[in-house]
């Protein structure tokens, strides 16, 4: 089985934790790369400075309250790039504000998944979207 490769956008660092941990539990093997704001995310995605070298990711994992660059702003970035658009944005955040939910799904989110705030339940959900993502679908090829 391939390597699949996450880049995790997140800047609190107990959710950085917990889904480093529930990756672990996970049958696909990955390599999860920790970008804490929205700025990092998108030099990440761009190869800029320190990232010139980083690998795109197969699938990207989207926290909405970020500094610098918001959520809704990176996935704009990412949506609207004709290299990056085909990569799978799932946002992953404590909101479950509507107004979120439908800017995130108009500007082109993959899926919306709200962080369960018990532990159990967030690492089900990890582990349901590694299922779904990384061993149900078919993923587009690398950028």
């Amino acid at each position: 089985m391939k390597l699949a490769h996450i880049l995790l956008v997140e800047d609190n660092e107990g959710d950085i934790i917990l889904t480093l941990e529930a990756f672990e539990e996970c049958k696909v093997k990955t390599k999860i790369s920790v970008a804490r704001n929205g700025k990092e995310a998108l030099d990440f995605l761009y190869k800029r400075d320190v990232y010139a070298n980083a690998a795109y990711p197969d699938l990207i994992l989207l926290d909405i309250n970020l500094p610098i660059f918001n959520g809704h702003e990176v996935l704009q970035k990412i949506k609207t790039d004709p290299e990056l658009k085909k990569i799978p944005v799932i946002m992953l955040t404590t909101s479950s504000n509507q107004k979120d939910i439908d800017i995130a799904y108009e500007n082109h989110s993959n899926s919306y998944v709200k962080k369960p705030i018990n532990l159990d339940e967030f690492l089900k959900a990890i582990l349901k979207i590694e299922e779904f993502w990384l061993q149900l679908s078919t993923l587009a090829s690398k950028v």
